[in-house]
């Protein structure tokens, strides 16, 4: 079980956020990302008898992972983590002592060429993390209007060339349905340079993925689920890839909410329902970004509720 976890996914910040959680052998806990069961095996590992974990993920492949794990501290929850305090109501938890996040996507999901969440490989273009049900990034690409997929580029890729690229799908597609990778890189290629390449598909591809998953209004509802949740002294650990994700979870964890509005009292002081762990963000160390080249972009935010 142990070799197959390693080539699922290796765990980023893997020490850093557990440590992070402060945990409390008897305490009730989620991983919210489970993926290859790293940080959950590392959580499980500081429980006692009276503890628990409860740790979600909505890909089937994942749920594989949880095989041989301990079920009497244990619970794997298939469900995409918005549904976090749908959940816990489910199973009886009022309060939980700490929540664990590790965003983005893992390297199973980048390596497997059927998934198309890579532009490394060509396959379908699926990008789906709950490959049960919803659109895939071909339903999007074929389906959208030009100005939702510019929107969509833009918003969720930051890219200046938005509108161009969605008038050059729109058109390509009026010939033949871009249904693959290969399909779709054949369109978007040509607008960008070779030294930049990498970086702009990269940006292209994380909009799109971003699209399919509702990523952002799922994180949204996760962390307010978690707001409520986590018992007072309880600990917020959020790992981010990239700014949209990290300026949602850095709102929350200064101001109480997504949108970073503040509530002041008389003497101007903000009312947050957090208290910041790290002034500073927590980066990976050169090491850990040479051995794994995911955790080049990762940050590292912990808050403890008040």
């Amino acid at each position: 079980m142990a070799e197959s976890n390693v080539a699922y996914h290796v765990p980023v910040l893997l020490n850093e956020s557990v440590e992070g959680l402060n945990i409390d052998e008897g305490g009730c806990y989620v991983d919210v990302t489970f993926g290859g069961g790293g940080h959950s095996r590392a959580i499980l590992s500081r429980l006692g008898a009276g503890g628990h974990l409860y740790s979600f993920d909505q890909d089937a492949d994942a749920e594989k992972n949880a095989e041989g794990f301990d079920q009497g501290r244990f619970t794997f929850v298939r469900s995409n983590f918005r549904f976090l305090k749908n959940f816990m109501k489910f199973y009886g938890v009022e309060q939980i002592d700490g929540l664990l996040a590790d965003l983005g996507v893992s390297s199973h999901h980048f390596d497997d060429s059927e998934r198309g969440f890579s532009f490394r490989f060509d396959g379908l273009l699926d990008m789906r993390m709950n490959q049960r049900a919803g659109r895939t990034a071909a339903d999007v690409v074929n389906t959208y209007t030009e100005k939702q997929l510019a929107d969509v580029f833009y918003l969720y890729g930051e890219l200046k060339q938005s509108r161009k690229l969605a008038a050059a799908i729109v058109k390509a597609r009026q010939t033949k349905k871009v249904e693959t990778i290969g399909d779709f890189l054949e369109v978007v290629k040509p607008f960008f340079r070779n030294e930049r390449e990498k970086k702009e598909l990269a940006k292209v591809f994380q909009a799109l993925r971003i699209e399919v998953n509702h990523e952002l209004e799922a994180l949204k509802e996760m962390l307010r689920g978690a707001t409520e949740l986590l018992r007072p002294g309880g600990r917020l650990v959020v790992i981010t890839y990239h700014s949209l994700e990290d300026r949602l979870v850095k709102n929350l964890m200064k101001t109480g909410n997504v949108e970073g509005k503040e509530d002041k009292d008389f003497f101007g002081r903000v009312n947050a329902p957090f208290k910041l762990v790290n002034r500073q963000v927590v980066v990976p160390s050169e090491e850990e970004m040479e051995r794994n080249p995911r955790s080049r972009s990762a940050k590292l935010r912990m808050a403890e509720k008040l």
